[in-house]
């Protein structure tokens, strides 16, 4: 799922998140009932996390989605022989022109800057993390992977989707090995910390959170990874591009598949729906990479890394707060949000909220960017401590 959740390139700018704190208001969970006797069962909060909200009438329409996820979902997957695997990008180690070929490659990515590189970096270690990402689906109550092995539409899908997106990370970090243009230690280091940490979407173990959580983030790596692949062919370095463009063609679908499922929520539960959407845009969409930490950029320069390198992907146009409030508006469409009626109470305010969220977003970016101190440079572990500029 990559780019600055998987949250920047292709998940969220700097300008992104103030924007969207500065636009959010918080509010208290809510609480579930039991199905039968309507007794307060939940949520449940754990060390200020809440888990488990969905009520018991929603998980059970959750559960019946499966023979829907099975005809309309599942399809969207391509079969492993019709893939492109990392190997069609790279040159055969096989050939006896294997160094001849890396050269070449070399030659290429010789063109690529450092703000590329530093914004190709952060998307790579998030496409890397992807256990983290397969984890938080499995939270999902309703739809997880029950046995790691369930032949049901939730647990195929759940692994597919992984499998699929397991060649992004592969390929991106074999691809930069070899240019020598990235310090692949301090790369591998913040790869192995943000998996270790985890991410919190703050989805509370609930399918309707979470399946809107994942319909903005693909489509919002769809974005990044697009921009990359743009940027590298700006560039001179053709290969590179394709690779990006082929990321980005999967996340595409992946897109596709997650809002097919909320495309259902909607039509069997719409004021549900509508307020789940206006809980997850309240709360943000905190994208997958926030923990990430190199060991070195906090010490070195009293910012945090995930920031930084959020600001450089905002300079660069791969993503930025223009882009999440795309990103919302092409879901409010999708939805038909404007156009919902008959609506309960819950659901109207909902309703309201969100339709005036795109604007209030794009005025506090634009008073956020008019704030923001100019020509500062940071130095970034991934580019051998090479400063880069930030804004």
């Amino acid at each position: 799922m990559q780019t600055s959740g998987r949250a920047m390139s292709g998940r969220t700018a700097g300008t992104t998140s103030s924007a969207v704190r500065g636009a959010a208001v918080a509010r208290a969970p809510r609480v579930r009932t039991g199905a039968a006797s309507g007794t307060v069962v939940g949520p449940i909060i754990l060390d200020g996390q809440v888990l488990h909200s969905i009520t018991a009438e929603r998980l059970d329409l959750v559960k019946s989605l499966a023979p829907l996820v099975e005809e309309h979902v599942l399809p969207i997957l391509k079969p492993v022989d019709k893939c492109w695997q990392p190997a069609d990008f790279l040159p055969p180690p096989e050939d006896p022109d294997f160094l001849d070929r890396v050269r070449d490659l070399r030659t290429r990515a010789a063109c690529l800057p450092d703000d590329y590189l530093v914004v190709f970096a952060g998307d790579l270690i998030t496409e890397e993390a992807l256990p983290t990402y397969m984890t938080m689906l499995n939270t999902l109550d309703g739809c997880r992977d029950e046995t790691g092995a369930s032949k049901t539409a939730w647990g195929t899908w759940t692994r597919a989707w992984t499998a699929e997106e397991n060649r992004h990370g592969d390929i991106m970090n074999k691809y930069m090995y070899l240019t020598g243009r990235m310090n692949m230690k301090a790369v591998e280091v913040t790869i192995q910390n943000l998996i270790g940490s985890g991410m919190d979407p703050k989805t509370e173990n609930n399918a309707y959170l979470g399946f809107l959580y994942t319909s903005f983030q693909e489509r919002a790596t769809k974005i990044s990874h697009g921009n990359t692949a743009r940027h590298a062919l700006e560039h001179g370095d053709e290969t590179l591009a394709k690779i990006c463009g082929s990321i980005a063609s999967d996340e595409g679908r992946h897109e596709i598949a997650y809002q097919r499922i909320m495309d259902m929520l909607f039509e069997r539960d719409v004021n549900g729906s509508v307020v789940a959407f206006a809980d997850m845009m309240r709360k943000q969409i905190v994208m997958p990479a926030h923990m990430m930490n190199d060991n070195e950029h906090q010490a070195k320069t009293g910012r945090n890394l995930f920031a930084d390198f959020s600001a450089v992907a905002e300079r660069t146009g791969t993503y930025t707060a223009y882009d999440y409030v795309a990103i919302m508006e092409h879901l409010l469409a999708r939805w038909k949000i404007a156009d919902l009626k008959d609506l309960n109470g819950e659901g109207a305010e909902a309703q309201e909220y969100l339709m005036k969220l795109p604007p209030r977003i794009i005025k506090l970016a634009e008073r956020s960017n008019a704030r923001k101190k100019k020509n500062v440079k940071s130095p970034f572990s991934w580019v051998f401590d090479r400063e880069v500029l930030l804004a």
